[in-house]
């Protein structure tokens, strides 16, 4: 039983009202009667709480920083109207700091044997699995001096899906792609090309592209152009020790690697390209095979939703096993991990030869954009300390990532706005120079 202002009220007139007519305890005693009993009358014509019915409906994913909407119906099955108050509790990460919590509150009148919906709106801040905690109902009397209240467990779940705010530039990377596939043919054979069409000799193209059977049928010079191959395998794969759990900005590098990863998929999906996914720390914390074209993106999002960095050093060994078990021919194979010295020196670099012996390796790493502000910085003697600690770690990164070039492997060190988009130009430069 919850008590209300109401109550005071009525307590403060009651004692003004026998204060004038009876002894001072005799009308303090009358009050507190009088009071008890409306309280009891009240709390006795309160629609009960255990009989209410609840259902969910809604939304079941949302990106980060969208807009989600789950809706609620609740269900009286009493012969008593029911006044109530009604929270449907969320984490605190369901909702935008310090504006959104009171939408979870609501106040209704549900008359004897119908039902209302209540909506609460979600606007996440992590991504993940986020479950309803439970509903929280009070049940006012009449006159609203006392009220029931209880819990009902009525679970729900939304997935909060990464942003993918390098969608934006998809459409220029297709239309890239588009010119390398069917409209633009290349003059040289590569690994990764497969015969398009003959056409006459023009002033400067590469006298390897000559067709010489052609030439002595057509009695003119003609040359060979080649297309990208598609059906290539593209194994994404994020490393998801404790390197991924750094932050740069506002966010994990993990996310910065997903992002990525979701438009490089999107765009290889696009070139016909199948493309799995591998995410591993000490095991395998996400995994994608498999997919259909059309299904690779929806099947990267949902993978990565739940997917959150491990605080444990990452097991070179055991993910180069891994990727030998996933990859039987030749794959472009784009590693997303850390530039620092230690792990790669003494875990990524001894596995290098048997990764890059039969497949194309990228290295894809966050770079921290607050190094390059700091480097820059030369105003106070504490800028100045603070410019060289960041040209030592510029130093450092660079002399891991030549460490990684000297063995044939593509880097890409960007920082969270410019990793997608270097990412998919650095696929697409292989597609156009046939190494795909």
């Amino acid at each position: 039983m919850a008590l209300t202002g109401r109550t005071a009220l009525v307590s403060a007139l009651g004692a003004l009202f026998v204060g004038f007519v009876l002894p001072s305890w005799l009308g303090i005693l009358a009050v507190q009667l009088t009071l008890l009993i409306a309280i009891l009358c009240d709390l006795a014509l309160a629609a009960p709480v255990r009989k209410l019915q609840f259902t969910r409906t809604g939304d079941t994913t949302v990106r980060l920083t969208g807009e989600a909407h789950t809706h609620l119906t609740l269900t009286n099955p009493d012969r008593r109207p029911l006044r109530a108050q009604v929270r449907d509790a969320w984490p605190p990460s369901s909702f935008h700091p310090g504006t959104d919590i009171p939408a979870s509150r609501h106040a209704l009148r549900v008359p004897a044997g119908e039902r209302r919906r209540l909506t609460t709106t979600l606007r996440p801040t992590r991504r993940g699995d986020h479950h309803a905690v439970r509903v929280t109902v009070r049940s006012y009397g009449p006159l609203g001096l006392a009220a029931r209240q209880g819990n009902h467990l009525v679970p729900w779940t939304l997935r909060v899906l990464p942003p993918f705010t390098s969608r934006k530039h998809l459409p220029a990377k297709l239309a890239r792609l588009r010119e390398l596939d069917g409209r633009t043919s290349l003059l040289t054979r590569g690994e990764g090309t497969e015969f398009d069409s003959l056409r006459d000799y023009t002033h400067g193209d590469d006298t390897r592209s000559i067709d010489w059977r052609a030439t002595a049928r057509r009695q003119d010079l003609a040359v060979r152009t080649w297309r990208p191959e598609r059906d290539r395998r593209i194994l994404l794969v994020l490393e998801t020790g404790r390197t991924s759990a750094g932050r740069v900005g506002d966010v994990p590098r993990l996310d910065a690697s997903m992002d990525a990863a979701l438009l490089l998929g999107a765009l290889a999906a696009r070139a016909g390209d199948r493309v799995d996914l591998l995410a591993y720390d000490r095991r395998v914390r996400a995994s994608v095979q498999g997919r259909a074209a059309r299904d690779v993106l929806p099947a990267l999002t949902e993978a990565l939703a739940p997917l959150e960095p491990e605080l444990v050093e990452a097991d070179a060994r055991g993910l180069a096993a891994t990727i030998h078990r996933r990859t039987s021919r030749r794959s472009l194979i784009v590693l997303f991990t850390g530039l620092d010295a230690a792990p790669v020196e003494e875990a990524l670099l001894p596995v290098l030869p048997s990764l890059t012996q039969r497949n194309e390796l990228i290295v894809a790493a966050v770079a921290d954009p607050r190094i390059e502000e700091m480097a820059a910085g030369r105003h106070t003697p504490q800028a100045v300390y603070a410019a060289a600690a960041a040209e030592q770690t510029r130093a450092a990164r660079r002399r891991t990532a030549d460490r990684l070039r000297h063995h044939g492997i593509t880097v890409i060190d960007s920082t969270p706005s410019h990793l997608a988009p270097d990412l998919a130009d650095a696929y697409l430069t292989l597609k156009a120079t046939g190494r795909l």
